[in-house]
């Protein structure tokens, strides 16, 4: 009987490393000296034709790639950058206005992966602080400029694909403070200061879900 219970042991334990080998060898997750790519892409026109000559387009881009290095299994640096626009032109009797809004911003990040929900799925959170600008046109006169600043701790999931690339859900922006300053042709001002928390999501997180796309190298 003894014999029997200790080959089942055996049998269990080597099958238990066996199995452990194996997900280590699919490579799926992140190792220190890796590095990742990351980054969200969107766009976007409209027009509306109201009839009687009134007519509105719209049109957006925005573009954040991120770059992280792995310093230590499971925790990664980096910095992220994005830039976006928009234009929207309103036309009516035969004149067309247009209003161009254009922005940039950068930041650092830390991220520490955390939990792993089996083989494919790799849940992190990050810390990031960032900058930003911001101007507003109407026919090429300056409605506003900005400048401003922030910081958050966000929560997110990679789902692996492949070993190399995996979908990004951006799930909920866990803390944040922001501090905004707009300036106004003629020399007038404002201020904005925000603080944010977020807990109420976690029951919820997919109604703040942002996608992207990560490499791993």
């Amino acid at each position: 009987m003894k014999k029997v219970l200790l080959s089942a042991v055996a049998i269990l334990g080597f099958t238990f490393a066996n199995a452990q080998e194996e997900e280590a060898a699919t490579g799926f997750g992140f190792a220190q000296g890796d590095i990742i790519v990351e980054g969200n892409l969107s766009f976007g026109t409209s027009t509306d034709d109201m009839g009687g000559g009134v007519e509105q387009k719209n049109s957006n881009f925005n573009f954040n790639p991120k770059v992280g290095y792995f310093i230590a299994d499971k925790f990664a640096v980096g910095a992220e950058l994005g830039i976006g626009s928009g234009k929207d032109e309103n036309t009516a009797g035969g004149v067309t206005v247009e209003d161009k809004t254009n922005s940039f911003n950068g930041g650092v990040f830390a991220r520490y992966y955390f939990l792993d929900l089996g083989q494919r799925f790799k849940t992190y959170a990050e810390a990031g602080v960032g900058f930003g600008s911001a101007k507003s046109e109407t026919d090429g006169n300056e409605n506003w400029s900005s400048t401003g600043f922030g910081i958050g701790i966000d929560l997110g999931i990679n789902y692996f694909v492949t070993e190399r690339f995996a979908i990004n859900f951006g799930l909920t922006d866990v803390l944040s403070y922001n501090n905004t300053k707009t300036e106004f042709p003629g020399g007038g001002e404002t201020t904005s200061n925000g603080f944010n928390g977020n807990l109420n999501q976690f029951n919820n997180f997919f109604s703040a879900a942002q996608f992207g796309l990560t490499w791993k190298f």
